[in-house]
């Protein structure tokens, strides 16, 4: 370990920078909260309506979670952030005991776009549950997180589609609020990105997050905008990616000093029968595994690995509730136990031999090794 990193303190949370690997700029920290500590690189499974689709808490947390995000937009629309205050807060409404960050609601308007006007002061929307016109400003969505009652808080920023237009990705860095977790725009721009980084910098956050991208863009524009970002930001605290992504997504920006992620692709992905492993995603609706007896991934401690692809596969056909429910797990798992390698490989100083192990396995692009006799 790095003796002379030490924590930084920020109220009632603490980042340590524990170790960075010798080979790389890949770190190894713990993120200290009211409600638990975090250790780093760490993924959050998303919660965007209190709750992690199909699974039960307990579930959730034997994947090896550890913190989870969940939205402001959807959670203000429904049940409101008062009903939700009343009843003892977002922790013990979803009943969820460890940290959890509120997204300020950014991407949702940008998804939205088609019925959002934007101004200096305020995004003025029509609900897409029932069509009522809403208004959320940088204050309201601040005011709206405290009542929530989240550990961290993500500012309103201004979203965009990328690629775009120089005068709207300007126009979008300079509309970005800054309060709590600040977050970084600039679209594909790296100069604007730096400049954006080292303005938020100067305002003394508790965390810093890079925004804006998993929007339309290539890995290498994602890499590249990764890249003139992070050495505008300070070490000692934590950086976290929005919306992203994929395996080696995490990997490479792990990699690039990246310590914090979420994506809905775990989830998402194994709601829609496909199962993550380290040999490439598997489609288990697929005719192949209607008789493999394997399990989805030997070593896996998860639930749905206690089962057979078979029968997984069988659920989904028959469309039973809980094949869903064993893939979210199963996808959730594998994304911990990924998160985890990674730590431990960075504090050995081998995260590059890492990250580039688990490449050779995933190039296949899908599990294709033949069912045992």
């Amino acid at each position: 370990m790095n003796k002379d990193l030490t924590p930084r303190e920020t109220g009632p949370f603490s980042y340590c920078l524990q170790h960075v690997d010798a080979g790389c700029g890949a770190r190894r920290g713990i993120f200290s909260t009211p409600h638990g500590a975090v250790q780093m690189p760490a993924f959050m499974p998303v919660g965007t309506q209190a709750t992690v689709k199909g699974l039960e808490v307990a579930q959730l947390r034997a994947t090896g979670a550890e913190m989870i995000l969940g939205n402001t937009y959807h959670l203000a629309l429904r049940p409101g952030e008062d009903a939700i205050a009343a009843l003892g807060g977002l922790h013990r409404f979803m009943g969820w005991t460890g940290p959890i960050l509120t997204d300020s609601g950014g991407f949702q308007l940008f998804s939205l776009a088609h019925r959002v006007k934007i101004t200096e002061q305020e995004a003025v929307f029509q609900s897409h549950i029932d069509g009522r016109l809403m208004a959320i400003s940088p204050e309201r969505a601040v005011a709206i997180q405290e009542a929530l009652g989240s550990d961290v808080a993500m500012v309103l920023d201004h979203v965009i589609e990328l690629p775009n237009d120089a005068e709207a990705v300007r126009d979008a860095a300079e509309r970005t609020d800054q309060t709590l977790f600040a977050i970084v725009q600039g679209g594909l721009d790296t100069k604007l990105r730096a400049d954006s980084a080292r303005r938020l910098r100067e305002m003394d956050f508790a965390g810093y997050a890079i925004g804006g991208l998993s929007v339309g863009e290539s890995q290498e524009e994602m890499l590249r905008t990764i890249e003139a970002v992070v050495p505008e930001l300070p070490a000692d605290r934590p950086r976290y990616l929005m919306g992203v992504g994929r395996p080696e997504d995490l990997l490479e920006s792990i990699g690039r000093g990246v310590d914090m992620f979420d994506c809905v692709m775990p989830t998402r992905n194994g709601r829609n029968a496909m199962a993550f492993t380290d040999l490439g995603p598997i489609r288990l609706r697929n005719l192949k595994f209607e008789r493999d007896d394997r399990p989805i991934e030997a070593g896996c401690p998860c639930a749905a690995c206690r089962r057979s692809r078979g029968y997984i596969r069988h659920l989904f056909m028959a469309r039973e509730m809980l094949g869903p429910i064993l893939l979210t797990i199963h996808n959730l798992t594998y994304y911990q136990r990924l998160m985890a390698d990674a730590r431990e490989a960075i504090e050995a100083d081998r995260f590059e031999e890492f990250k580039l192990g688990k490449l050779r396995g995933w190039t296949g692009g899908e599990d294709t090794s033949p069912a045992e006799a």
